[in-house]
């Protein structure tokens, strides 16, 4: 039982010679130890003569590095004035663990306190966080989460080859730890120094015109149980969109006279109203959609008392591409293939027509080309509207001359040699 007067330093160094386990006992504490494990675990302990008995007792206090020498200290310190007083610590500490936060307790608290009041993305965090972190490592005590049960929860994630959520969840939780340590319910990050997974690298995906022919025509028995999303998938494709703000569609948000439909800034990614120009072949699906919900809903797209949920029209389009040895391609009978493609999609063909990239950058909502430098954010003002309708109108022009078979091939016009 070697004695010293432990430091922060011995404390990260600190290795068991014995074959079990060694306790170093701390100098300047009295009756507070680290107990090193041969496999490396280091504990906590405090060792006193229980009120109960008159006997040698040892109550433990945490884990290293969750509890901190400093911490380890003070909970000594603590439990030596229980015992003086003529108290078993341990009663009292057990009693204090009893009401101590767990990890599923701290996220509940961060989602209702934080994430959903100021978050527009709380919903996925939600999701996300009660999918993969919640039941591995939910009933654990904050005390004593340590960066490996991080990766406990990542590595499964990223075992199942998602790799772009594995990165979300770790920023999810990353997110909720860093608010409890501001708060208080934390005295250290262990996720400092943790590095995010890696993502894998953007999608470049782009239907080809055989592609979109043979999805558009093939969605009625495709997806037969399902007119809703056959239409959402059909809107993300000829309005170039997100599906999360198609299939979150709300009446009011429709000028079906002028033929618009007005995207407010609580609703896109970046938090900016966003007005979209609709087509003929738009107006159609939505007054189809609007009749099949009826005038009591005020979604385009309900589901029950909301509107059909992305992740939903998601998890619908990924069960359709299911594989098997008559359906290699899945019931779409084309590669694999997810909602945000259509928005490249339809992006990528109407560059191919020749429309202006600024243009384009106005048909997404994307900031960083419609306002990057000090000219278009400060000085220009133009919202390129007509641009927008005739460009999303020349895009579903080219669309029905694919689906009807009649698109001829683009070709991209060339400087004549003078």
């Amino acid at each position: 039982m070697p004695k010293i007067a432990l430091t922060d330093r011995f404390v990260n160094a600190a290795k068991s010679p014995d074959a079990a386990q060694t306790d170093f006992f701390d100098t300047t504490v009295r009756g507070l130890a680290l107990r090193v494990a041969k496999g490396g675990r280091k504990t906590w302990t405090f060792t006193f003569t229980s009120s109960r008995d008159g006997k040698r007792a040892r109550l433990t206090l945490g884990t290293y590095p969750a509890t901190s020498l400093a911490g380890a200290r003070a909970l000594a310190i603590e439990a030596r004035g229980h015992a003086e007083a003529g108290t078993d610590p341990r009663d009292v500490f057990a009693a204090q663990d009893a009401t101590a936060m767990t990890v599923t307790g701290l996220i509940a608290s961060y989602l209702a306190k934080h994430a959903r009041p100021s978050l527009r993305s709380a919903a996925a965090i939600e999701r996300r966080l009660y999918k993969n972190v919640v039941p591995l490592i939910g009933g654990m005590k904050l005390a004593e989460l340590h960066r490996r049960d991080i990766s406990r929860v990542v590595d499964p994630v990223i075992a199942r080859g998602r790799l772009v959520e594995a990165a979300r969840v770790f920023e999810d939780f990353r997110a909720v730890v860093r608010w409890a340590v501001a708060r208080g319910d934390l005295d250290n990050n262990p996720m400092a120094g943790m590095s995010k997974p890696s993502a894998s690298a953007p999608r470049e995906r782009v239907l080809s015109d055989d592609e979109m022919r043979t999805l558009w025509h093939g969605l009625p028995k495709s997806l037969a149980r399902s007119m809703t999303c056959q239409r959402i998938i059909k809107l993300c494709l000829i309005t170039a969109q997100r599906v999360g703000e198609v299939a979150g569609m709300r009446r009011d948000e429709l000028d079906l006279k002028a033929g618009t439909w007005a995207l407010p800034g609580a609703r896109t990614k970046n938090g900016h109203p966003h007005l979209v120009p609709l087509c003929d072949l738009a107006m159609t699906i939505i007054n189809e959609a609007l009749a099949d919900a009826g005038e009591e809903s005020p979604f385009v797209f309900p589901c029950g008392a909301a509107p059909l949920a992305p992740h939903a029209v998601a998890r619908t389009i990924a069960r359709a591409q299911e594989t098997g040895e008559d359906r290699p391609q899945g019931r779409f009978g084309i590669a694999h293939w997810t909602a945000h493609d259509l928005r490249r999609t339809a992006l990528t063909k109407m560059a191919e027509l020749g429309v202006a990239p600024i243009v384009l950058g106005h048909v997404a909502n994307h900031r960083t080309t419609t306002k990057a430098g000090v000219t278009l954010s400060v000085y220009a003002r133009y919202d390129y509207a007509k641009e927008k309708a005739s460009a999303l109108d020349l895009w579903a022009e080219r669309l029905a001359a694919i689906i009807e078979g009649k698109a001829a091939a683009v070709v991209a016009l060339t400087a004549r040699a003078r």
